[in-house]
């Protein structure tokens, strides 16, 4: 993959769809709502990818978006909202939960031919 998908830190938690024609993934990003966000590359016809975009305020805000992923029936995206939490001790501990949404989402951010 090429700098369109790979700028970032911590790039994580690929998904992709079951006819490859998009990938989703979280990475924080200066561009970025917040702790990591969940971006969308779509591919072309010719096989490359376009460039990787936000999936909006509606999945991403301040806090850390990650590990998305679509139902097999193709009706729901899956994702964890959380936040890193400090302990007394000073360790760390992820506190999140589950999230899901229409995917639609996914084809309003297709680009049109």
């Amino acid at each position: 993959m090429d700098t369109e998908i790979n700028t970032g830190k911590y790039i994580a938690h690929p998904y992709i769809a079951p006819d490859e024609s998009y990938l989703m993934w979280d990475v924080e990003r200066e561009d970025g709502h917040g702790q990591s966000d969940i971006y969308i590359s779509f591919r072309r016809k010719g096989g490359s990818w376009l460039p990787a975009m936000s999936m909006g305020s509606l999945i991403n805000t301040e806090l850390q978006e990650s590990s998305p992923h679509v139902t097999h029936d193709g009706k729901y995206l899956f994702f964890t909202r959380g936040e890193w939490k400090v302990k007394e001790d000073g360790s760390r501990n992820y506190v999140g939960k589950r999230y899901w949404v229409d995917a639609k989402v996914i084809e309003s951010l297709r680009p049109k031919v």
